[in-house]
Protein backbone atom coordinates (compact mmCIF):
# COMPACT_ATOMS: atom_id res chain seq x y z
CA UNK A 1 0.00 0.00 0.00
CA UNK A 2 0.97 3.24 -0.91
CA UNK A 3 -0.47 6.81 0.14
CA UNK A 4 -0.92 9.01 -3.05
CA UNK A 5 0.47 12.19 -1.77
CA UNK A 6 -1.80 15.36 0.00
CA UNK A 7 -5.12 15.08 -0.28
CA UNK A 8 -6.48 18.36 1.81
CA UNK A 9 -5.28 20.30 4.84
CA UNK A 10 -8.13 21.87 7.27
CA UNK A 11 -7.03 24.72 9.09
CA UNK A 12 -9.03 27.63 11.40
CA UNK A 13 -10.77 30.74 10.88
CA UNK A 14 -12.44 33.44 13.36
CA UNK A 15 -14.44 34.76 10.28
CA UNK A 16 -15.73 32.42 7.54
CA UNK A 17 -16.75 35.49 5.29
CA UNK A 18 -13.45 37.69 5.64
CA UNK A 19 -12.32 34.18 4.77
CA UNK A 20 -14.24 33.47 1.60
CA UNK A 21 -12.97 37.85 1.10
CA UNK A 22 -9.36 36.70 0.65
CA UNK A 23 -9.12 32.88 -0.52
CA UNK A 24 -11.16 33.38 -3.88
CA UNK A 25 -10.67 37.71 -3.97
CA UNK A 26 -7.38 37.94 -3.49
CA UNK A 27 -5.88 34.33 -3.67
CA UNK A 28 -8.18 33.23 -6.58
CA UNK A 29 -9.18 29.88 -5.48
CA UNK A 30 -12.32 28.72 -5.92
CA UNK A 31 -14.88 27.90 -3.11
CA UNK A 32 -16.01 24.19 -4.15
CA UNK A 33 -18.04 23.45 -0.94
CA UNK A 34 -19.89 25.67 1.01
CA UNK A 35 -20.81 23.16 3.80
CA UNK A 36 -20.76 22.93 8.31
CA UNK A 37 -18.42 21.69 10.41
CA UNK A 38 -19.85 17.59 10.89
CA UNK A 39 -19.42 17.89 14.28
CA UNK A 40 -20.34 21.74 15.01
CA UNK A 41 -23.27 22.33 12.73
CA UNK A 42 -23.59 25.71 13.82
CA UNK A 43 -20.26 27.03 11.95
CA UNK A 44 -19.36 26.54 8.65
CA UNK A 45 -16.38 24.24 6.68
CA UNK A 46 -15.15 25.72 3.68
CA UNK A 47 -13.32 24.34 1.15
CA UNK A 48 -11.03 25.66 -1.92
CA UNK A 49 -9.50 24.26 -4.44
CA UNK A 50 -8.87 23.68 -8.22
CA UNK A 51 -11.69 24.08 -10.73
CA UNK A 52 -13.48 20.69 -9.73
CA UNK A 53 -11.90 19.74 -6.22
CA UNK A 54 -9.45 17.65 -7.35
CA UNK A 55 -8.00 15.49 -4.42
CA UNK A 56 -4.80 17.08 -3.19
CA UNK A 57 -6.12 21.14 -4.20
CA UNK A 58 -8.38 21.36 -1.06
CA UNK A 59 -7.79 23.62 1.41
CA UNK A 60 -10.32 23.90 4.14
CA UNK A 61 -11.43 26.21 6.79
CA UNK A 62 -13.41 25.24 10.16
CA UNK A 63 -14.97 28.47 11.40
CA UNK A 64 -14.81 28.82 15.25
CA UNK A 65 -16.07 31.97 16.01
CA UNK A 66 -14.24 34.81 18.33
CA UNK A 67 -11.60 31.85 18.50
CA UNK A 68 -7.91 33.40 19.48
CA UNK A 69 -5.40 33.69 18.06
CA UNK A 70 -2.72 30.92 17.97
CA UNK A 71 0.51 31.12 19.66
CA UNK A 72 2.90 29.72 17.34
CA UNK A 73 5.12 26.60 18.91
CA UNK A 74 5.82 23.16 18.60
CA UNK A 75 3.72 20.03 17.92
CA UNK A 76 2.34 21.61 15.08
CA UNK A 77 1.65 22.17 11.62
CA UNK A 78 3.45 25.51 11.21
CA UNK A 79 2.98 25.94 7.55
CA UNK A 80 1.39 25.35 4.44
CA UNK A 81 2.10 25.75 0.63
CA UNK A 82 -0.07 26.27 -2.53
CA UNK A 83 1.32 25.41 -5.94
CA UNK A 84 1.96 27.86 -8.95
CA UNK A 85 3.26 27.03 -11.88
CA UNK A 86 6.59 28.41 -12.86
CA UNK A 87 8.96 31.01 -10.84
CA UNK A 88 7.27 33.55 -13.38
CA UNK A 89 4.34 33.33 -11.30
CA UNK A 90 6.10 34.13 -8.01
CA UNK A 91 6.85 37.28 -9.78
CA UNK A 92 3.10 37.77 -10.51
CA UNK A 93 2.20 36.94 -6.60
CA UNK A 94 4.64 38.94 -5.24
CA UNK A 95 3.44 42.05 -7.18
CA UNK A 96 -0.18 40.87 -6.37
CA UNK A 97 0.53 40.95 -2.66
CA UNK A 98 1.97 44.07 -2.85
CA UNK A 99 -1.06 45.55 -4.60
CA UNK A 100 -3.39 43.88 -1.96
CA UNK A 101 -1.13 44.61 0.98
CA UNK A 102 -0.68 41.09 1.70
CA UNK A 103 2.21 40.28 4.14
CA UNK A 104 4.60 38.55 2.32
CA UNK A 105 8.52 38.38 2.45
CA UNK A 106 10.66 37.99 -0.78
CA UNK A 107 11.90 34.94 -3.63
CA UNK A 108 14.22 32.96 -2.17
CA UNK A 109 15.13 28.98 -2.53
CA UNK A 110 13.84 25.78 -0.45
CA UNK A 111 15.11 22.57 -1.48
CA UNK A 112 15.65 23.74 -5.03
CA UNK A 113 12.61 25.55 -5.78
CA UNK A 114 11.67 29.37 -5.45
CA UNK A 115 9.21 30.04 -3.19
CA UNK A 116 7.56 33.11 -1.52
CA UNK A 117 6.29 33.26 1.76
CA UNK A 118 3.32 35.10 3.30
CA UNK A 119 0.85 35.08 5.50
CA UNK A 120 -3.27 35.76 5.36
CA UNK A 121 -5.31 38.26 7.48
CA UNK A 122 -5.20 36.08 10.57
CA UNK A 123 -1.68 34.96 10.14
CA UNK A 124 -2.29 31.76 8.71
CA UNK A 125 1.76 30.91 7.59
CA UNK A 126 1.57 30.16 3.95
CA UNK A 127 4.42 29.80 0.90
CA UNK A 128 4.02 29.90 -2.39
CA UNK A 129 5.81 27.11 -4.24
CA UNK A 130 6.87 27.04 -8.11
CA UNK A 131 6.13 23.41 -10.07
CA UNK A 132 8.96 24.53 -12.68
CA UNK A 133 11.20 21.68 -11.75
CA UNK A 134 8.79 19.43 -10.16
CA UNK A 135 8.64 15.76 -11.62
CA UNK A 136 6.20 14.43 -9.28
CA UNK A 137 2.53 14.51 -9.03
CA UNK A 138 0.83 16.64 -10.66
CA UNK A 139 -1.44 19.88 -10.17
CA UNK A 140 -4.98 20.56 -10.35
CA UNK A 141 -6.68 22.01 -13.29
CA UNK A 142 -7.41 26.17 -13.19
CA UNK A 143 -10.83 27.89 -12.63
CA UNK A 144 -11.51 29.62 -15.58
CA UNK A 145 -13.62 32.27 -13.65
CA UNK A 146 -11.01 33.06 -10.89
CA UNK A 147 -9.76 36.44 -10.90
CA UNK A 148 -6.44 35.73 -11.46
CA UNK A 149 -5.33 34.70 -14.67
CA UNK A 150 -5.24 31.11 -15.29
CA UNK A 151 -1.20 31.04 -15.83
CA UNK A 152 -0.61 32.08 -12.48
CA UNK A 153 -3.88 30.14 -10.54
CA UNK A 154 -2.69 28.31 -7.75
CA UNK A 155 -2.62 24.33 -8.43
CA UNK A 156 -3.11 23.11 -5.49
CA UNK A 157 -1.09 21.66 -2.19
CA UNK A 158 2.43 21.83 -1.92
CA UNK A 159 4.67 20.32 0.95
CA UNK A 160 2.98 20.45 4.36
CA UNK A 161 5.58 21.62 7.69
CA UNK A 162 5.43 20.36 10.16
CA UNK A 163 7.47 21.75 13.62
CA UNK A 164 8.17 18.84 16.81
CA UNK A 165 10.77 19.17 19.57
CA UNK A 166 11.84 15.35 18.74
CA UNK A 167 11.56 14.05 15.11
CA UNK A 168 12.57 10.53 15.65
CA UNK A 169 9.24 9.35 16.63
CA UNK A 170 7.35 11.30 13.85
CA UNK A 171 9.55 9.79 11.21
CA UNK A 172 8.71 6.39 12.42
CA UNK A 173 5.41 7.04 11.79
CA UNK A 174 5.83 8.59 8.21
CA UNK A 175 8.26 6.03 7.48
CA UNK A 176 7.79 2.68 8.97
CA UNK A 177 3.66 3.04 9.41
CA UNK A 178 2.52 5.37 6.50
CA UNK A 179 5.57 4.41 3.71
CA UNK A 180 7.00 7.49 3.36
CA UNK A 181 10.73 8.19 2.17
CA UNK A 182 13.42 10.59 3.70
CA UNK A 183 14.47 12.09 0.35
CA UNK A 184 16.91 15.12 1.52
CA UNK A 185 17.35 18.17 3.94
CA UNK A 186 17.49 22.03 3.40
CA UNK A 187 18.80 24.04 5.85
CA UNK A 188 16.43 25.93 8.42
CA UNK A 189 15.68 29.72 8.19
CA UNK A 190 16.74 29.88 12.09
CA UNK A 191 20.36 30.10 13.12
CA UNK A 192 21.38 27.09 14.90
CA UNK A 193 18.61 24.79 14.21
CA UNK A 194 18.92 21.32 12.51
CA UNK A 195 17.89 21.21 8.74
CA UNK A 196 14.30 20.53 7.94
CA UNK A 197 14.17 16.62 6.57
CA UNK A 198 11.97 16.26 3.77
CA UNK A 199 10.01 12.93 3.15
CA UNK A 200 7.91 11.91 -0.08
CA UNK A 201 5.43 9.21 -0.83
CA UNK A 202 3.46 8.32 -4.09
CA UNK A 203 5.10 9.98 -7.48
CA UNK A 204 6.96 12.64 -5.12
CA UNK A 205 7.27 16.26 -5.55
CA UNK A 206 5.29 18.81 -4.54
CA UNK A 207 1.66 17.51 -4.02
CA UNK A 208 3.46 14.84 -2.14
CA UNK A 209 5.83 15.79 0.82
CA UNK A 210 5.85 16.17 4.87
CA UNK A 211 8.78 18.78 5.42
CA UNK A 212 9.95 18.16 9.62
CA UNK A 213 11.43 20.82 11.47
CA UNK A 214 12.92 20.09 15.07
CA UNK A 215 12.48 22.56 17.52
CA UNK A 216 13.46 22.51 20.80
CA UNK A 217 13.98 25.99 21.72
CA UNK A 218 9.73 26.90 21.74
CA UNK A 219 7.03 25.77 23.70
CA UNK A 220 3.95 23.73 22.53
CA UNK A 221 1.37 25.79 19.79
CA UNK A 222 -1.56 26.97 21.50
CA UNK A 223 -4.41 26.23 17.99
CA UNK A 224 -6.42 29.21 17.59
CA UNK A 225 -7.12 31.20 14.42
CA UNK A 226 -4.80 31.41 11.82
CA UNK A 227 -3.52 27.87 12.78
CA UNK A 228 -3.88 24.31 10.86
CA UNK A 229 -5.73 21.56 12.73
CA UNK A 230 -4.89 18.37 10.35
CA UNK A 231 -3.38 17.01 7.24
CA UNK A 232 -5.21 14.26 4.91
CA UNK A 233 -3.37 11.76 2.94
CA UNK A 234 -4.76 10.44 -0.36
CA UNK A 235 -5.75 7.02 -0.62
CA UNK A 236 -6.96 5.64 -3.46
CA UNK A 237 -10.19 4.55 -2.63
CA UNK A 238 -12.86 2.89 -0.07
CA UNK A 239 -11.13 -0.98 -0.23
CA UNK A 240 -7.67 0.83 0.54
CA UNK A 241 -9.12 2.44 3.13
CA UNK A 242 -10.24 -0.76 5.09
CA UNK A 243 -6.65 -2.20 4.59
CA UNK A 244 -5.43 0.93 5.90
CA UNK A 245 -7.73 0.84 9.28
CA UNK A 246 -6.53 -2.89 9.51
CA UNK A 247 -3.24 -1.50 9.63
CA UNK A 248 -3.30 1.61 11.89
CA UNK A 249 -5.25 -0.88 14.73
CA UNK A 250 -2.63 -3.23 14.47
CA UNK A 251 -0.21 -0.60 15.61
CA UNK A 252 -0.67 1.15 18.83
CA UNK A 253 -2.36 4.29 17.91
CA UNK A 254 -5.73 5.04 18.93
CA UNK A 255 -7.79 6.03 15.84
CA UNK A 256 -10.89 6.96 14.55
CA UNK A 257 -11.81 4.28 12.71
CA UNK A 258 -13.60 4.67 9.60
CA UNK A 259 -15.81 7.61 9.11
CA UNK A 260 -18.29 8.74 6.38
CA UNK A 261 -17.66 12.36 5.05
CA UNK A 262 -19.59 11.90 2.49
CA UNK A 263 -17.45 13.39 -0.20
CA UNK A 264 -15.09 11.22 0.94
CA UNK A 265 -14.06 8.52 3.28
CA UNK A 266 -11.65 8.80 6.23
CA UNK A 267 -9.79 7.95 9.65
CA UNK A 268 -7.98 9.61 11.74
CA UNK A 269 -5.12 9.31 14.24
CA UNK A 270 -2.43 11.44 15.44
CA UNK A 271 1.30 10.46 15.73
CA UNK A 272 3.55 10.56 18.71
CA UNK A 273 4.18 14.05 18.75
CA UNK A 274 0.64 15.20 18.77
CA UNK A 275 0.04 16.30 15.09
CA UNK A 276 -3.75 14.81 13.96
CA UNK A 277 -3.56 12.94 10.57
CA UNK A 278 -6.56 11.58 8.34
CA UNK A 279 -5.92 9.03 5.65
CA UNK A 280 -8.98 10.44 3.36
CA UNK A 281 -10.22 8.85 0.00
CA UNK A 282 -10.33 10.62 -3.65
CA UNK A 283 -13.81 9.87 -4.02
CA UNK A 284 -16.89 10.34 -4.35
CA UNK A 285 -15.41 13.53 -4.61
CA UNK A 286 -17.50 17.41 -4.16
CA UNK A 287 -19.68 17.04 -7.35
CA UNK A 288 -21.48 14.49 -5.75
CA UNK A 289 -24.21 16.46 -4.46
CA UNK A 290 -23.92 19.83 -6.70
CA UNK A 291 -22.97 20.14 -10.76
CA UNK A 292 -18.90 20.97 -11.47
CA UNK A 293 -20.48 24.72 -12.77
CA UNK A 294 -22.55 25.31 -9.14
CA UNK A 295 -20.04 23.80 -7.19
CA UNK A 296 -19.66 26.04 -3.78
CA UNK A 297 -23.01 28.45 -4.82
CA UNK A 298 -25.26 26.87 -2.00
CA UNK A 299 -25.09 25.23 1.22
CA UNK A 300 -24.28 22.08 0.73
CA UNK A 301 -25.53 19.13 3.76
CA UNK A 302 -24.97 15.60 3.34
CA UNK A 303 -27.52 13.25 3.53
CA UNK A 304 -27.48 12.58 7.11
CA UNK A 305 -28.03 16.62 8.08
CA UNK A 306 -30.58 17.38 5.49
CA UNK A 307 -33.32 16.44 7.88
CA UNK A 308 -32.28 20.23 9.40
CA UNK A 309 -31.30 22.00 7.21
CA UNK A 310 -33.72 24.83 8.34
CA UNK A 311 -32.36 25.15 11.70
CA UNK A 312 -28.81 24.81 9.98
CA UNK A 313 -29.38 27.99 7.62
CA UNK A 314 -31.03 29.63 10.50
CA UNK A 315 -27.90 29.75 13.10
CA UNK A 316 -25.35 30.56 9.95
CA UNK A 317 -24.66 34.16 8.79
CA UNK A 318 -24.37 34.95 5.17
CA UNK A 319 -20.74 34.85 3.41
CA UNK A 320 -19.73 38.51 2.54
CA UNK A 321 -21.70 39.25 -0.75
CA UNK A 322 -19.64 42.73 -1.41
CA UNK A 323 -16.21 42.48 -1.97
CA UNK A 324 -14.06 44.52 0.72
CA UNK A 325 -11.05 43.83 -1.89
Amino acid sequence: MELRGLHHVSAITAKAGNNFEFYTKVLGMRLIKKTVNQDDTNVYHLFYGDHIGSPGTELTFFEIPHAARTHEGNNSISEISLRVSSDDALAFWKKRFVEYGVEHEGVTTRFQRRVLPFKDPEGQRLVLVSDQENKGVQGGIPWEGSPVPQEYFILGLGPVKLTVPNIEPTEVVLTELLGFRKSGTYPSSISGQNPIVVYETGEGGTGAEIHIEERTDIPRERLGRGGVHHVAFRVDDEGKLRKWIEKINESSFVNSGYVDRFYFRSLYFREPNGILFELATDGPGFAVDETEQHLGENLALPPFLESKRKEIESKLKPLNTKSTY
